[in-house]
């Protein structure tokens, strides 16, 4: 089904990381500009949160979905409806009038980065054998995934404050239009297979359902506590769901998700690290963001460039873990990466309210962008080390799920800890702690991340399949032609 996809492996992977860029660019790009746009569309304090809100529900409910449909259907299928559909709804949210126009679009392009985005990282993994050229490839994807986001806050700030906030919407078509015109000339459509295996619609329902409330519930802790009756009622719904989701997958022949997946350690540990890792980095550049802009007082555009040097340290980091790793057990990036980061964010930390771009923010932005895109390149790997190429979507709408997952779950979470320590205080001193606090609990998570590449990973490189089915019904499933 797949042995097509070799024939350009360049133009696949540029195809596959400018779509991703595109994806990362939209989680951030829209935060600079919210001021701007609830003046504009007349949005209340209270609704203004979804514009951000529900585009991280709809894409991260969405993903396993989508990575199982693309390798149902064929991921240049999913590829190109995912894009089209991103494409169409940045053109409406550009040209919204009310502000349900608008939310409506975020949920839309939600949708279409769902299903474009585990397609994107399914091709590059069936695209590139497992070794140093899988390595590659993926740091690049991974360095473009995340420059996107960082890039996404500069972006966004030039963009409100020189053309106006439309544009932080309008600026995705050329991005989707050049992937798009890609896609022809080097990701052929797949074969159809000899079986059609049906898409596990209860599993589909359960776990688009319960992933959805978990990050309702999440986003939500900003105006609900959470301890709060309206949060532990709909954190409970989604863990009933999901709980609901595992026993189903356990019982059909065509799962969503295969549990036997979650037998490797490969696959296993490098969720886990990518959940606790973007936790870390999510939550990082929010508290970041906001010293700059609510204790030093600097503007939106001065902000975003403010983020340059992380970026550079990103592919500076991802260069460096492709170089190391090679041949050798992803680990040997993954640990000194996480530490790294870890150290960075430690001295992030120490951020001070009488403090200064050059003595508090760009020493520690550039140790922990290089350390995290020491991690980045790497995890993707052995997120889909020994993953047959039929479930190549399964294993990267998991892995993409969990990033978006541990992103939600991780602010959330952080911002409520930073809260807290601020109480209703509004001076510059009061918020520094908040967001010095907020830093200290991120280095924390990449210490645990380490922790997690060393205990769970294996220790040797080679990659073992992922244990595969072993009932009747699995049986005959794994016998269906790729």
């Amino acid at each position: 089904m797949y042995k097509n996809l070799r024939g350009r492996p360049g133009a696949v992977l540029a195809a596959a990381v400018v779509a991703q860029f595109v994806f990362a660019l939209d989680m951030s790009v829209v935060n600079v500009a919210l001021p701007a746009i609830r003046t504009a569309l007349g949005f209340t304090p209270l609704d203004l949160s979804w514009v951000v809100h529900v585009y991280a529900l709809t894409f991260g409910g969405l993903l396993l979905l989508g990575g199982r449909a693309c390798d149902l259907y064929g991921q240049r299928r999913l590829f190109v409806l995912g894009l089209a559909v991103f494409g169409v709804c940045s053109l409406a949210g550009g040209l919204a009038q009310v502000p349900w126009q608008l939310i409506a679009a975020r949920a839309g392009q939600g949708l279409g980065a769902a299903a474009a985005a585990p397609a994107a990282l399914a091709m590059l993994t069936t695209t590139f054998p497992e070794g140093p050229r899988r390595v590659r490839a993926l740091g690049v994807w991974s360095a473009v995934n995340a420059a996107g986001g960082a890039l996404g806050v500069l972006a966004g700030g030039l963009l409100t404050e020189y053309a106006g906030w439309r544009w932080v919407m309008l600026i995705n078509l050329p991005i989707v239009a050049a992937a798009l015109a890609l896609v022809p000339g080097v990701v052929p459509a797949a074969a159809r297979p000899a079986r059609r295996e049906r898409l596990d619609a209860l599993g589909a329902v359960l776990a688009t359902g319960g992933t959805a409330l978990l990050v309702f519930g999440v986003v939500r802790t900003d105006t609900h506590g959470w301890s709060s009756p309206a949060t532990l009622t709909t954190l409970a719904a989604a863990i009933a769901l999901l709980a609901a989701f595992v026993f189903a997958e356990s019982r059909t022949s065509s799962p969503l998700l295969r549990l036997g997946l979650l037998r490797s350690r490969w696959v296993a540990g490098a969720n886990v690290l990518v959940f606790l890792a973007a936790a870390g980095q999510f939550a990082a550049f929010y508290f970041v963001s906001l010293y700059l802009q609510e204790v030093l007082g600097m503007g939106a555009a001065a902000t975003g460039a403010a983020f340059l040097p992380f970026s550079a340290g990103l592919v500076a980091g991802t260069v460096v873990a492709t170089r190391v790793i090679g041949d050798r057990n992803p680990r040997t990036s993954l640990v000194p990466g996480a530490l790294l980061a870890a150290a960075g964010l430690t001295w992030f930390a120490f951020i001070s309210p009488d403090g200064g771009f050059l003595t508090d923010v760009l020493g520690p932005s550039v140790i922990t962008s290089v350390g995290a895109g020491m991690v980045l390149a790497p995890v993707a790997a052995a997120a889909t080390t020994g993953v047959t190429r039929r479930e190549a979507g399964m294993a990267s709408g998991f892995m993409n799920s969990s990033r978006q997952l541990g992103g939600c779950v991780g602010l959330a979470a952080l911002a409520t800890i930073a809260a807290h320590r601020t109480g209703t205080a509004t001076d510059p001193a009061a918020l520094n702690d908040g967001y010095a606090l907020g830093l200290a609990v991120t280095a924390a998570l990449f210490v645990i991340a380490a922790a997690v590449a060393v205990v769970v990973l294996p220790r040797r490189r080679a990659a073992l399949p992922v244990p595969q089915p072993t009932t009747a019904a699995e049986n005959q499933m794994e016998g269906t032609p790729s």
